[in-house]
């Protein structure tokens, strides 16, 4: 409804501040967030899913937490006429009202998708990345960029745009297995940026600070620094290693809409994202109805992963280790990823127990042969020897294998790179170099020192030194493999072989520093590290 002609209402309906009750509800002594709104539960809704309420106190510990992003001086509102501001500054008003108000929700976002945002939008998509079911590539969108934008944006604000299905492709998981993915038109790709632009500007102020996966200044580095100093600081005596059974795909729908409507009050934005929950797959020229799940490789998947996950685990999780844990509790997770780390067994047993009972509420589940409990910590190869055990289990996040190990009388983390991820890896470069093997030396050095830059970028991390030397020779043994297979005649010995292998491979080296101290400056903002 309008005010004046001219003017809008505004983005933002206040809410008026619940009271926190002293004693604690039923929920709460089972582990459930507690909310300071009043909502339906899913017992009482008829069968229809509503949202957790919001719990009052979302801050994390100082092991696992980090300062607010820097806001813009100028803050204001999104000005009908785009060229008078840039959106980035249009969107710092929608950013402040997030901070200053977590109940608070949005009206009026759309108008935030301009011309300018889906500009920003295309630039920011890989050029190389493949086709959706349109067909149409990055180059061949670019030739006439400012039309198509144009088109797509009168199509967005007419209410005429449609979200084409995702094309269903597979690629090889470490394990062996193929991993489904959705390719987005990509129109569908430039909408969906957009989109998680404005609502980043939302949601980044509500997730909690042990929530790393695809956020805007977070990496996978992030997280694993995260659990490095955790384990180093905290009392930390089992760690809880989850998985949840193919999460993409089991995302409920009805749940997801639900919590998304506790912030987002725009209806259109609504309906673009109903329509891409709704688009389907083509796979083999076949269209398949998508009830439930989020395509993995959709812009727009990680954001609503991240949101469902923050109500069903993040929120649940730090009321539970607030009211719950007799002891320290450490929690990272890196979109469906995540690991604890807990003081006392019995906290450890008592939340697993309690964890999937929540999942479930939420059509999850743990993965019953990947979730593990194990003894890991700082005295748990004391403990351990002291009872006449093995040496305790390791656990794998995020590639790197964790090891307990002791230098003296020291206790020392070790990681070292999963082997099935260096296997798979290597794999990939040997097939790569038989097709690339009649290129001259120079074309082949340059790409391979290119792909062990990158390796190293990620795996080069402290007490990894002996994995990344090994992929560095066996890189060098493929590549010699692969240029004898040139001629029947080769004389490419091992000395000429070492000669191409300094002046092309980069050298293994440690490139990252020690994960507490890295944190350590993240967390105190004295480094613009993040």
């Amino acid at each position: 409804m309008m005010d004046d002609q001219g003017k809008s209402d505004r983005s933002v309906v206040p809410k008026k501040p619940s009271n926190k009750p002293a004693n604690a509800t039923s929920d709460r002594d089972h582990g459930e967030p507690y909310t300071g709104t009043k909502a339906e539960t899913p017992d009482t809704a008829k069968g229809k899913p509503t949202v957790a309420e919001h719990v009052a106190d979302e801050g994390a510990e100082a092991v696992e937490g980090r300062g607010l992003a820097k806001e813009n001086a100028d803050q204001q509102n999104a000005h009908r006429t785009q060229s008078r501001v840039s959106a980035p500054s249009a969107l710092d008003r929608v950013r402040e009202a997030a901070r200053r108000d977590k109940d608070a929700k949005f009206t009026a976002l759309f108008h935030h998708i301009t011309l300018d945002a889906l500009h920003r939008a295309f630039l920011s998509l890989k050029r190389k990345a493949a086709a959706g079911v349109d067909a149409v590539t990055w180059e061949q969108y670019a030739q006439d960029v400012e039309g198509n934008l144009a088109a797509l944006h009168a199509k967005l604000h007419k209410g005429a745009y449609r979200a084409k299905p995702s094309r269903r492709v597979f690629i090889p998981k470490a394990d062996g297995r193929q991993r489904p993915l959705g390719i987005a038109s990509l129109e569908d790709k430039i909408v969906q940026r957009a989109v998680v632009e404005v609502l980043n500007a939302i949601y980044e102020n509500d997730f909690l600070g042990f929530s790393y996966g695809f956020r805007p200044g977070c990496g996978q580095h992030d997280a694993l620094d995260a659990l490095a100093a955790g384990i180093a600081w905290k009392k930390v005596n089992w760690v809880l290693d989850a998985d949840i059974r193919g999460f993409f795909d089991s995302i409920d729908h009805g749940w997801l809409v639900k919590f998304v409507e506790h912030r987002i009050a725009d209806k259109r934005v609504l309906r673009l994202i109903q329509k891409w929950l709704n688009a389907g797959v083509l796979e083999d020229g076949r269209w398949t109805e998508t009830e439930e799940g989020t395509p993995q490789g959709a812009t727009i998947s990680p954001l609503l992963a991240n949101i469902y996950l923050h109500y069903v685990l993040d929120l649940w999780a730090q009321q539970w280790r607030k009211r719950r844990a007799k002891g320290d509790v450490v929690i990272v997770r890196y979109a469906d990823d995540f690991v604890l780390g807990f003081q006392h067994r019995s906290d450890a047993e008592r939340f697993q127990w309690d964890l999937a009972r929540r999942l479930r509420r939420f059509a999850l589940e743990l993965h019953p042969e990947k979730t593990r409990l194990i003894e890991f910590g700082r005295y748990a190869v004391r403990d351990r020897k002291a009872r006449g055990h093995r040496k305790p289990e390791t656990f794998t996040f995020l590639g790197l294998v964790h090891i307990c190990s002791q230098v003296r009388e020291w206790f020392v983390l070790r990681r070292r790179t999963s082997k099935k991820r260096m296997g798979t890896k290597l794999k990939a470069i040997k097939a790569e170099m038989l097709k690339r093997r009649h290129q001259s030396i120079p074309e082949q050095g340059k790409w391979l020192a290119s792909v062990v830059r990158g390796y190293f970028a990620y795996h080069a991390v402290p007490t990894n030194g002996e994995s990344i030397s090994a992929f560095r020779t066996q890189v060098v043994r493929l590549w010699r493999q692969a240029l004898r297979r040139r001629s029947q005649r080769s004389r490419l010995d091992w000395a000429r072989m070492h000669r191409l292998a300094v002046r092309w491979i980069p050298p293994a080296r440690i490139q990252h520093p020690w994960p507490t101290k890295r944190f350590g400056v993240t967390i105190h903002g004295k480094s613009p590290v993040r």
